[in-house]
Order: C-alpha cells, then sequence, then structure tokens
C-alpha cells in the first residue's frame, strides 16, 4: 500500500481541524465540555478528586461528563493505532479511518435525535444534556476526534496539530519570521491556517446548532467527513528518495581519476 504525500495533505488536514472546532461548539453549547480539548477535562476531574477534602463527595453531572469526554476521547486515540498494522501513513488507512470517524458521528447523531433533548445549556449549572444517550452521543463524538488526531499526527506536518490548538498558538507566537507579512513563511502561515480553520469550524457549529439542532448539525458532520474520506483517495502518493548504494561506484569518478586514487581512498569508499 502506498503512503500519502504529506506535503500534500494540507488541505485535508486543514479540514480536520475544521471538524475540531466544529464538534466542539456542538459539545461546548450543550453542556460546556470539549470533546477535543482534553487538557481542560483532566483538570475539572482534578477538582472534582480534591472536593471530598473540602467536605463535597458530590460527583456532578459535569464531572461525569468531562470524564466521558476523556475515556472515550483516548479510546478514539488508541483505535488510530490500528493503521500501524495495514500502514499509519497509507492512502487505504486514512480513507478507513476518517470513514470510521463519520460513523462516530453518526451515531452520535442519532443518539441526540433519539434522546429529544435540546443542544444549548441555558447555564453551566444546567447542562442540556443528561440522559445516557447524551452520554452515548458525548462518548461517540469524543472518540471521533480521538482517532483523528492520531491519524493526523502520523504525517508530521505544521498541520499535525488537528487538536492542541494552544501548542500552535504558542509556536506561532514564537517563529522568528512571524512579522516578515510581505512574503510566504510556511511555518508561519500553516500555523495560521490551522488555528484559522478551527475557528471557522467553531462558527459554522455554533450557527449551525442554532438553525438544525445538535442533531442535525452532526449529521452535517457526518457527509462533510464523508467527503473529507473521499478526499483522501485523491491525493498523491508519496514518492520515495533513491540514494545511491554506498561502495566503489558512489566516488562518480571515471576511470583515468580513479585510477589516480591510492588504495586506502578506494578501500574506505567500498566500506562507506
Amino acid at each position: 500500500m502506498k503512503d500519502v504525500h504529506p506535503e500534500q495533505s494540507k488541505v485535508l488536514l486543514a479540514c480536520y481541524c475544521f471538524m475540531t472546532g466544529f464538534i466542539d461548539a456542538i459539545s461546548f453549547k450543550a453542556i460546556y465540555v470539549w470533546c477535543g480539548f482534553q487538557t481542560g477535562n483532566a483538570v475539572q476531574l482534578a477538582l472534582a478528586i480534591a472536593r471530598p477534602f473540602q467536605g463535597d463527595h458530590t460527583f456532578y453531572t459535569p464531572d461525569r461528563q468531562a470524564l466521558t469526554s476523556l475515556l472515550t476521547f483516548i479510546f478514539g486515540a488508541l483505535l488510530a493505532r490500528t493503521g500501524d498494522r495495514v500502514g499509519a501513513k497509507t492512502r487505504a488507512w486514512f480513507f478507513a479511518g476518517t470513514f470510521v470517524q463519520a460513523l462516530f458521528t453518526m451515531a452520535a447523531a442519532i443518539c441526540i435525535w433519539k434522546s429529544g433533548q435540546g443542544g444549548v445549556a441555558s447555564d453551566r449549572g444546567s447542562p442540556a444534556w443528561t440522559t445516557p444517550l447524551t452520554y452515548a452521543a458525548l462518548g461517540f463524538m469524543s472518540a471521533s476526534l480521538g482517532l483523528q488526531g492520531g491519524m493526523a499526527k502520523r504525517l508530521n506536518t505544521q498541520f499535525a496539530a488537528t487538536l492542541v490548538i494552544t501548542t500552535m498558538w504558542c509556536e506561532l507566537m514564537a517563529d522568528p519570521k512571524l512579522h516578515h507579512i510581505r512574503k510566504w513563511v510556511s511555518s508561519r502561515d500553516h500555523k495560521l491556517a490551522t488555528i484559522g480553520a478551527l475557528l471557522l469550524g467553531g462558527f459554522m457549529g455554533a450557527i449551525s446548532v442554532e438553525a438544525m439542532g445538535p442533531a442535525g448539525t452532526l449529521g452535517l458532520g457526518t457527509g462533510l467527513r464523508g467527503l473529507i474520506a473521499i478526499g483522501w483517495l485523491f491525493i498523491p502518493d508519496e514518492k520515495k528518495k533513491k540514494y545511491p548504494r554506498p561502495g566503489f561506484h558512489s566516488l562518480h569518478l571515471r576511470p583515468e581519476e580513479m585510477a589516480a586514487l591510492d588504495k586506502e581512498t578506494i578501500w574506505s569508499a567500498k566500506i562507506t
């Protein structure tokens, strides 16, 4: 199986960033939990663990939702290791993995639709999702982003961090060519594209929730991920670099030049 070309995958990786913002907007508007940014969820769980020492032994609904998101995100990231069996950078894996993300998103849409609950919380203390079906939807959404992040990381490009935008902001501000605004700087401009795609996804997700509800928005996300999966089929192959075999011929000298070399030089060339 052939690997996809990392540099030719930038558009689809930017679409991954878009989907991060799109999915996160849905969960945050409903329960104030990020499906793709697990730093906040981990800190929230740390606060919940510390609460009994203050005399409060209640495990609140937001804490349970944060735990659900964290565990299922880890499951999705571990699922991304499946690609190691077929090739983590192969076209077949990126198509299949993105298709699985679409299936997770579709499952989340069905769960929200069957739950009958809304998609906008009145405040942090009153989340819109409280039933078991909505917990399942949250799990599917988080698993889809965990799988997405694990897959994107293997390509090792500027777009690899489709989830960790805090790090992206730090790297952008530390870029030595940040202020070179009159010319293209790939290390800087790719980071800007990553952040911009995520912001656009969050904006579109929020607008869609208001217009068609969380179930319809997740249905739209399913279609978008299906298109991204198809897009991987058209990414060019990565061309493997061919290096000359080490030895006598790697000197690239004419016969008369070779005759002028001493034996020690020739034998050292053979060894290397």
